[in-house]
């Protein structure tokens, strides 16, 4: 049975793989819940895991998952294992530090104007 989950994306983990080949990858999605937020933790697994490669931090996403469970040594675990992702808007722009910030007023030299006599047109 598949159910949908809406919320902002807090952290994308990098892809884990282990020695037996499987691979996976964390997101974790905070969602509005009354008065205090849940941040909840979903998998993407195998093929799935490059469903998360351009998604960002802040990103506004619904993501459909399954629960997976599992029994291990008496103990139970439960997986929220994601298979797609919805964005509605784009991931925010990375930024980069090679590009110059525009020219303002301050960058222009005092004796500027002392110039204008020179311009020979």
């Amino acid at each position: 049975m598949a159910y949908d989950l809406t919320g902002k994306v807090k952290l994308v983990q990098d892809a884990q793989t282990f020695g037996s080949g499987f691979t996976k990858r964390e997101v974790v999605v905070t969602v509005e819940d009354g008065k205090y937020p849940q941040e909840i933790s979903l998998e993407f697994v195998q093929d799935k895991v490059s469903l998360l490669d351009n998604i960002q931090p802040g990103q506004e996403v619904t993501i459909t998952f399954d629960i997976r469970g599992r029994e291990y040594n008496g103990r139970y675990f439960n997986n929220l294992q994601g298979w797609k992702i919805q964005s509605d808007a784009p991931a925010p722009a990375p930024t980069t530090t090679d590009e110059k910030p525009p020219a303002s007023d301050k960058d222009v030299p005092a004796d500027f104007n002392d110039y204008e006599d020179d311009i020979p047109f």
